[in-house]
């Protein structure tokens, strides 16, 4: 009874496992047969049945930014300098030509009274018509109109409106156009400077950009600060900004003496011809088909743009 038992569990255990060797193909080798054993996972995954070894993805450290240790790599981090590098080029070659050296010339005479200190830069490159006359310095009224101080947070200001205004009158009259401008205005705040003492009057140029623009569309309302006003109290507004901020009404004459060398030129630019009188500040043919070719857009249309693309940021002066 026991023996019959007993074959008959060996007999259940044996229908068990059948299928599973079922599985390993009798295998001759020189008439030797012989089981064979799966040799990977995936064969064991095909016996058990059920999940299946998911595909894995490796990737090398060639194809990374960064090392094991999660630094960037020193050929990664030079190419990602390399591109910021060529992204401010490309930038600052979009610049408007006459807009982009009068910049550049900026942040040399920066660097250079950097270089030089103070001292040394009041003495080289200040407005002395004394020295100008007779001495034969005619570097000094340029000098004197592109020294904005030593970098500081209100050099920033000053070189950022100086970008945005000059930008916005050379393409609104043109390059040749705007080149006449700037030379009146060197010019007109030369004997300006020279007979008040201004050593220096960069500030006034940009005030005198700001005060043409606005005559172009004075009634157009703009931001100043969280006020809104009438584009043409904006250069009253930015004066008002650095008298505050240098708490003294000092901080004001640079601007008074933009505003009037600016009126100048408007004045005799678009007024005086309306009156009958000549346009003698126009620029020459030579000029304009040198710089400008081609010229399209007119100037209330250019202004008109420039506002819009600022209307509901508004824009804070002296900040």
């Amino acid at each position: 009874m026991r023996t019959s038992i007993g074959f008959a569990m060996l007999m259940v255990i044996a229908c068990l496992i059948s299928p599973t060797f079922a599985r390993y193909r009798p295998a001759m080798i020189r008439g030797t047969p012989f089981l064979v054993k799966p040799t990977s996972l995936q064969t064991v995954l095909d016996i058990r049945g059920g999940a299946k070894r998911r595909p894995t993805k490796t990737a090398s450290l060639s194809s990374t930014k960064k090392t094991v240790t999660g630094k960037t790599k020193v050929g990664a981090a030079a190419k990602e300098k390399k591109s910021a590098v060529s992204d401010t080029l490309q930038k600052y070659k979009q610049i408007l030509p006459l807009t982009r050296i009068y910049i550049s010339m900026v942040g040399i005479v920066t660097l250079v009274g950097m270089i030089l200190g103070e001292e040394l830069t009041q003495g080289l490159m200040a407005l002395d018509p004394l020295r100008v006359l007779y001495g034969l310095e005619l570097w000094r009224p340029l000098t004197a109109a592109c020294f904005l101080g030593p970098p500081s947070v209100g050099w920033l200001m000053s070189g950022y409106y100086l970008f945005q205004y000059g930008s916005t009158l050379e393409r609104a009259y043109g390059t040749a156009q705007h080149l006449i401008f700037i030379l009146t205005q060197i010019v007109f705040l030369s004997i300006l400077s020279a007979l008040l003492g201004q050593p220096f009057f960069a500030p006034s140029i940009i005030t005198a950009m700001l005060h043409v623009l606005s005559r172009s569309m004075p009634h157009q309302k703009v931001k100043w600060l969280v006020f809104t006003v009438p584009y043409w109290a904006l250069p009253y507004g930015l004066m008002a900004t650095d008298v505050l901020q240098a708490g003294s009404p000092m901080a004001a004459l640079p601007h008074v003496l933009g505003i009037i060398s600016g009126h100048f030129y408007h004045f005799h630019k678009f007024i005086w011809p309306k009156m009958g009188g000549e346009d003698w500040l126009v620029a020459p043919d030579f000029l304009v088909q040198r710089l400008d070719p081609n010229a399209k857009k007119s100037t209330k249309d250019v202004v008109n743009i420039s506002l819009k693309r600022k209307r509901g940021k508004g824009r804070k002066l002296g900040k």
